[in-house]
């Protein structure tokens, strides 16, 4: 049994009403009833005017409670004051979908922002969901639905289009249809008061009539269900997306245009590749991108062959695969062997594989079949200029015969026009790939490709290092709410350090003098030489106003540089609150490289961790990466290698590679810091010195800030950590030790073996079939979770040294955000144990933790085990009435 999507109503409604229908053809109402009735929808449509009795042959009403039918969804499309109105007409009619195309509302101004507001009022009363306003409309192609006012409709296809800007909509759809590109959905959010980008991605996850999905961004209300979401599409589809407004000029004009929430656009663009989705920058790349996914392009890897009749487009295409840091793959000893027997001698003997201007058919086809069989090659970009001896419409037929067969995605660019114009039509009409000019046909590539880098992001689930000497939480909270208590936000170097070394990343001694004598006798405890350093809440860069002295070697120096900096601080900063001089062993590394690791909150994605050069040129050199925490080990060398930095952190003239899991580790435990540490709103490490020995951080400042407590421990993240602190263990009577935890995608070969050896009756009880493997896709679905969406934990022990499951459990929370289903089963060996019992404890008291109301459960009728079983646990069963062959049960969670 399928359970219908809350959204069903406005995604598939069988009844529509169109309010504002009009026989005029200028008229919004009037192009969408138009619409409606072209596009042969296969529902039942109704009009809505009261100044008609008939539109376009269709009877028209009143009101919407005229209607003599209850209705699915509206759509309205009538002047901004009449829509409060009208959703309460809705509302009282039982209408449980509203598309509202008016404009005129929060987009001009605070009056338009009141009426909005009274439009939310009255759709949450009546528990209307509501799409827009200021929207263009939904089209379904497959259901003849086009609730729209655009002029067309979509081919029905396999994409799903979401955007928030309803010109962008038309635009591809007027590019469509003559290109043959068809839609599943076109979803314009418009202002997305209500429906935004999470719940529309969220039912086209479910929808099978979605294969890719296409998002136009330009700002984000909720950037935690967008991040969810956007990582569950991803996971089973294909995502592309632009999103603009990425420099501040163009962020204004966003705001003002959506009143969402833009953000730091190199903070987008890491957790859009955290997420899996490519990103993509115009409108070329995105119908390239369109033509490639309707084609079914799926490269498994970015390493680019490049096959050209001519040397200059051939160094032209490698220059622009360079550039975009797509490696040109390098060739086996196999594949070479296959081109020396099919070209000249002449040619190339590399990549790009040059096949010289007076390249046949079949000089080409050989090199297209070696090069598509070779071990080392993700793509191909075939490439051809118009010479006296080429045939492009003969080459093109051998391209498109070879590539049928192929399993690795070809690119052609045909150079030219008069010559190569027929070539190109058939590419076209094979759906291969093809561009008059190399760079765009590299780029396409180069955005399909990244889906396979950004597929392994989004697979990382970071762990806690809580199991490697862990950290000291609350000794780092205590000194933060020392400080917030003295209504401080701004923490010293000292208590800076303090909670650093609290996560164990390793620090460099801090004291605070008060007076010169008092600086002498610390210095000569820390042991010379040492570092001073004006300790000033009011001053962040003190080596900008001569607030710091390195390598200090004497006592008398000491006392002198005590002097020295008070003297020069109160010149400069006379209003600065002083509170000593900070002093420190001075930290000698002779292979040290100036690091700095850092923490900010991003208005739309929370904390984000930066990593780059440190030292004095950081703001100058602007070498910086960004993440979205929780990392990893791969995630962590994966910020370092974003980094120009990151070239001579290996061995560099006389200097040795340094250790380079010493800095994983910081970076790792900023993370955890950063998942712990609510309060925390902004870090700098700078410099973190780290060398082939280690690392230390030299100088650190941290910002903290109140936050209000929630259910969640990580509701200020955008993604939800691995819930480490959920792991629980359990012994048998027997004395077998058993493992409770969240499960994790590293656990996919657990999760197949555990379902290959169920029995076949267990396996129908549980999947409602009794096949011997998970799909690829469905082991991908199970192990690479949500955790904010959704929690499963394994049951596992320890047999000959190997980790084995026997059991599992798992709710996902629906989409009223207050209820789950759930599902468990367990090995066939180890039933009757009280194991299942177990796991349903732990599954209940997370959904109750997390503040579900509901759980849920669909049980196959004759299971009578199994509905004893749930009975026992509390929950009320009762029939499903379209169903006999299912029970429904429910259990509720709060008192």
């Amino acid at each position: 049994m399928k359970e219908k999507h809350y959204l069903t109503p406005l995604f598939e409604p069988k009844s529509v009403g169109v309010i504002g229908a009009s026989e005029r053809e200028t008229a919004i109402g009037g192009v969408l009833i138009r619409n409606m009735l072209d596009a042969g929808f296969k529902g039942k449509i109704f009009a809505i005017n009261p100044k008609h009795d008939k539109v376009h042959g269709v009877t028209c009403y009143k009101s919407v409670e005229d209607v003599p039918h209850r209705l699915d969804l509206v759509v309205i499309a009538t002047a901004a004051q009449k829509v409060p109105a009208i959703i309460d007409g809705c509302g009282r009619a039982g209408v449980k979908a509203a598309i509202v195309l008016s404009a005129g509302f929060s987009e001009t101004g605070p009056r338009g922002a009141a009426l909005e507001r009274s439009v939310m009022d009255a759709a949450r009363r009546h528990k209307i969901r509501l799409l827009g306003p200021n929207c263009l409309g939904i089209m379904r192609p497959d259901l003849g639905l086009n609730a729209t006012f655009a002029h067309g409709r979509a081919l029905p296809g396999s994409i799903g289009l979401i955007s928030q800007s309803g010109a962008l909509c038309t635009a591809i759809l007027d590019w469509a249809r003559p290109n043959n590109v068809g839609f599943s959905a076109v979803v314009s959010l418009g202002s997305s008061r209500d429906v935004d980008f999470g719940e529309a991605l969220e039912y086209m996850i479910s929808d099978p009539r979605t294969e890719s999905i296409f998002l136009y961004v330009e700002g984000l209300r909720d950037a935690r269900r967008f991040m969810s979401a956007l990582r569950g599409a991803a996971r089973v589809k294909p995502v592309l997306l632009i999103k603009v407004g990425r420099h501040p000029e163009a962020s204004k004009a966003v705001l003002s245009h959506t009143g969402a929430l833009v953000g730091d656009d190199a903070v987008f663009d890491a957790a859009i590749r955290r997420a899996g989705v490519i990103r993509l920058y115009n409108m070329g790349q995105l119908f390239a991108s369109a033509n490639a996914l309707f084609s079914h392009f799926r490269p498994r890897g970015n390493r680019l062959a490049i096959i050209t009749n001519g040397g200059g487009p051939g160094v032209m295409a490698a220059d622009r695969a360079l550039d975009l840091g797509i490696p040109l793959a390098q060739l086996s000893e196999q594949t070479m062997a296959k081109l020396n027997d099919c070209l000249p001698a002449t040619w190339s003997h590399g990549n790009p594989i040059d096949i010289l201007g007076d390249a046949d058919v079949d000089r080409y086809r050989g090199a297209i079949k070696a090069v598509l069989e070779g071990p080392n090659v993700d793509g191909v970009l075939v490439m051809l200029t118009p010479q006296a001896m080429t045939r492009p419409v003969e080459v093109a037929k051998a391209l498109i015969e070879e590539e049928r067969s192929a399993d690795k995605p070809v690119v052609t660019c045909f150079m030219g026009e008069e010559q190569v114009g027929e070539a190109r039509k058939l590419f076209e009409a094979a759906g291969i790939p093809t561009f008059r000019t190399p760079e765009p046909a590299v780029e396409l590539f180069s955005h399909i490709s990244a889906y396979y880098r950004n597929q392994k992001l989004l697979a990382q689930t970071p762990a806690s290092l809580s199991e490697n000497n862990p950290p000291s939480i609350e000794s780092a909270r205590l000194v933060i709410e020392t400080a917030l208590n003295e209504r401080r936000k701004v923490l010293n170097e000292m208590e800076s350090k303090a909670i650093l070394a609290a996560f164990r990343i390793p620090i460099a001694q801090t004291v605070v003098a008060r007076s010169a004598t008092e600086a002498m006798v610390l210095a000569e405890e820390i042991g010379l030489p040492v570092v001073m350093k004006i300790d000033s809440l009011d001053i962040t860069h003190k080596s900008d106003v001569g607030g710091v002295r390195l390598n200090l070697t004497s006592l008398a120096a000491v006392r002198t540089a005590y002097q020295e900096i008070l003297e020069g601080v109160r010149r400069t900063h006379p209003n600065a609150s002083i509170n000593g001089i900070a002093i420190e062993p001075m930290v000698i590394k002779r292979n040290g490289r100036e690091l700095m690791v850092g923490v900010r909150r991003d208005p739309v994605f929370g904390p984000i961790i930066t990593f780059g050069e440190g030292g004095t040129r950081v703001e100058v050199q602007k070498d910086r990466a960004i993440a979205l925490p929780p990392l990893n080990s791969y995630l962590a060398r994966d910020l370092i290698r974003s980094t120009r930095v990151s070239s001579y952190l290996d061995e560099f003239r006389n200097m040795p590679p340094i250790n380079m899991e010493a800095l994983e580790m910081v970076l790792l435990r900023v993370s955890e810091m950063v998942c712990e540490l609510p309060w925390l709103k902004e870090l700098d490490i700078n410099p973190l010195i780290v060398d082939e020995n280690g690392a230390v951080a030299v100088d650190a400042r941290i910002v903290a800030d109140n936050v209000s407590p929630t259910a969640d421990r990580y509701d200020h993240m955008a993604i939800h950590p691995y819930p480490q602190h959920l792991t629980t263990h359990w012994t048998l009577p027997d004395g077998t030790d058993v493992t409770i935890r969240a499960i994790k995608p590293e656990d996919a070969d657990l999760e197949v073996n555990f379902v290959r050896k169920l029995s076949a009756e267990t396996k129908y009880f549980r999947f409602m079939n009794t096949m011997r493997e998970l799909p690829p896709a469905m082991v991908v679905r199970l192990t690479q979770i949500d955790y904010d969406r959704e929690m499963a934990f394994v049951a596992t022990v320890t047999e000959d040294g190997q980790e084995t499951e026997i059991g599992v459990c798992r709710y996902a929370v629906n989409p009223d955000g207050e209820s789950c289903e759930f599902a468990v089963v367990v090995a066939d060996d180890w039933q009757h144990r009280g194991l299942a019992r177990r796991l349903m404890g732990v599954l209940i008291e997370t959904a109750r933790n997390r503040g579900l109301v509901y759980m849920n459960g669909v049980f196959l009728a004759n299971n009578d085990r199994m509905l004893r079983f749930v009975q026992s646990l509390g929950f009320v069963l009762s029939s499903d009435p379209e169903d006999s062959t299912v029970k429904l049960g429910v259990l509720p969670l709060q008192d």
